[in-house]
């Protein structure tokens, strides 16, 4: 069936990357697309088969399945597919059989490869391998979105300047800007009211219109930090109104330039090291919102915020537990306090509730559990104090079941792995995440060893945890590309928690499982398996990029919602994604099925 080059040349500018090609690159590739019409329930290709070229679906629905047969996609039209095998070995890595009757469009290989070669639109859209990014944010290469404060104090022109003053004090800032609507107008400080107002003995219910500085100067949301530097310098003013489209947006002061090349992990958890209570860690917790924009806007991979991140909550833990200590005394006997779940793994983002639990010394008598009791409730109230809110499941050591000498720890292990019910699959999917955070740490050493030495002998409780870590899948659909949540709060977005980092994460245990690896770090699970020859070099290192899109993705969305003025979330409506972000990420959840189908299938390696 053939095309005519006008209605191709139509059909590939709506089609990236073909869009950003110029017009001159793109007609001269127009003669090398091959129109195939198919009928319905045709095979294209089969796993191994050497590959034509790239297929693009003009029309029609393709569905692609993986080595074990099990469906990871149905294609619609503007869809390509083949690449990944064509960027490799020439050798095709899934097997794909239309569902309808279908027109592709098959690109040959030599013309790919040279499109893939000679475009860096191209080149950037077929290679998974994101490009490196910066090492560190510094005002040279952050925009003026990151360092803003999104909500300034805003009031009419004809506000007292009294009541003005009352708010700014009552906020603790030092500048409120005067808009009608959201078109600024002007901006008046503490300065202008002491100068102008106490100084020039003006009434305090003069109007803000008669002392502020009207039409002051701004910049735009996408400048970079040293644009307000230099105007703060050259101009010698102190507060930077942001606008776009001339509607107030956000206000940069010095304070918050001061703040952004001040403030690191190292400055709040030696903020936090020092705290005299739960109250004043909290003041410090609140800023990791802010940090997380920051490491995020500077390019730092997920796998070090999250790191950071969580060294923050590591932190409060200990100085939390020796102020439970300074209160209640020397412990009776010696103690661990372990976290599990993302903190375990070292793997907090700007959501996190606590997951903990008490391992006690087996010399530890029923006159000693209120110390511990106490000990617990002291440092989970300040966990939630310090915003690590209370586990919903009630997975912490104030619960008397997770507050238990180290010969209980062994029994609830040994029971769950020769009783691999639901519950103990929960549970030792969680416990499986143990990592010591304060206290004696030998008394988890050898628990550690001894329980994956036991667990990955019994191969009805590996069976159990592999299905198990199937549970959760990437959020793939039919023809749109992706399952978003149905109804509800959150309908038509996807939960990059449970359908995107964690299935990964449930491999990755499963890895460490099958591997005897002591890591918890979930990318550091992954690449141990491919050493201990677990998982294949190339699986590995597709489950791995497709992990790093996956959590990149997740953190960029939670720093777009603080930038915002909002609270961090793990739900993302692919809306709010490029074509090209979408297609890269539904390619990331492939990845993440198809290991998940080969581990179902006992192979445990994608090839």
């Amino acid at each position: 069936m053939p095309i005519a080059p006008t209605d191709l040349l139509r059909f590939l500018t709506a089609v990236h990357p073909y869009d950003a090609l110029d017009r001159e690159t793109l007609e001269a590739l127009l003669p090398a697309f091959r129109p195939q019409a198919m009928a319905a329930d045709q095979e294209i290709y089969r796993l191994g088969e050497p590959l034509e070229g790239l297929y693009l679906i003009h029309s029609g629905a393709v569905e692609v399945r993986d080595q074990n047969g099990a469906q990871i996609s149905l294609l619609g039209p503007r869809n390509s597919f083949g690449e990944r095998g064509l960027t490799r070995d020439g050798l095709a890595a899934t097997s794909a059989r239309t569902r309808e009757d279908s027109l592709l469009l098959v690109l040959p290989k030599a013309d790919f490869l040279r499109l893939v070669d000679t475009q860096p639109a191209a080149k950037k859209f077929f290679d998974r391998q994101r490009a490196p990014k910066p090492k560190r944010a510094d005002l040279a290469t952050s925009r003026v979105e990151t360092l803003m404060a999104p909500a300034p104090l805003t009031c009419p022109p004809d506000t007292p300047v009294q009541f003005a003053a009352q708010l700014m004090h009552s906020r603790h800032i030092s500048s409120v800007c005067i808009t009608e609507g959201k078109v600024l107008r002007g901006i008046a400080t503490i300065r202008d009211i002491s100068g102008k107002v106490v100084g020039g003995a003006l009434p305090y219910d003069t109007p803000l219109s008669e002392i502020m500085t009207a039409d002051p100067l701004t910049l735009p949301p996408s400048a970079i930090g040293s644009d307000v530097l230099h105007m703060m310098m050259e101009r010698r003013i102190g507060h930077v109104p942001v606008t776009e489209g001339g509607k107030l947006v956000g206000i940069v002061t010095q304070t918050d330039l001061t703040r952004f090349q001040a403030m690191t992990s190292a400055e709040l958890v030696s903020e936090i090291a020092r705290a005299p209570d739960a109250q004043a860690m909290a003041r410090v917790t609140a800023r990791i919102p802010q940090l997380l924009v920051q490491l995020v806007a500077g390019g730092n991979r997920h796998e070090v915020v999250t790191r950071l991140i969580t060294d923050i909550a590591d932190t409060a833990t200990r100085r939390l537990l020796a102020l439970a200590e300074d209160q209640l005394g020397a412990p009776p006997v010696p103690y661990l306090w372990a976290a599990c779940g993302s903190q375990g793994r070292q793997e907090q983002t700007g959501v996190s509730d606590q997951d903990n639990v008490l391992i006690l010394s087996d010399e530890v008598t029923e006159e000693h559990m209120p110390y511990f009791e106490a000990l617990a409730n002291f440092v989970c109230d300040g966990l939630n104090t310090c915003g690590y809110v209370y586990c919903p499941g009630d997975m912490m050591a104030t619960n008397p079941r997770w507050c238990q000498p180290l010969r209980v720890w062994r029994q609830y292990f040994d029971r769950w792995i020769t009783k691999p019910d639901n519950e103990a699959q929960m549970l030792a999917s969680v416990m499986f995440d143990l990592r010591p955070i304060g206290g004696t740490t030998a008394l988890f050493e050898n628990l550690q060893e001894d329980t994956l030495a036991r667990a990955a002998k019994n191969s009805i409780f590996v069976a159990h945890m592999i299905s198990n870590s199937l549970k959760h899948t990437p959020p793939l659909g039919l023809l749109r590309g992706f399952a978003t949540i149905r109804s509800g709060e959150h309908k038509n977005q996807l939960d990059m928690k449970h359908n995107g980092v964690v299935p990964v994460v449930d491999l990755g245990r499963v890895y460490a499982l099958q591997g005897q690896l002591a890591q918890v770090n979930t990318r550091a699970r992954l690449e141990a398996a491919m050493t201990a020859g677990v998982l294949s070099q190339s699986g590995g290192q597709s489950l791995i990029d497709a992990y790093d899109l996956i959590a990149e993705t997740r953190l960029e969305h939670q720093a777009a919602r603080i930038k915002a003025g909002g609270a961090p979330d793990n739900y993302l409506a692919p809306a709010d994604l490029s074509d090209f972000e979408r297609s890269h990420l539904r390619d990331a959840f492939v990845v993440v099925k198809s290991l998940q189908s080969a581990v179902g299938h006992g192979k445990g390696m994608l090839t």
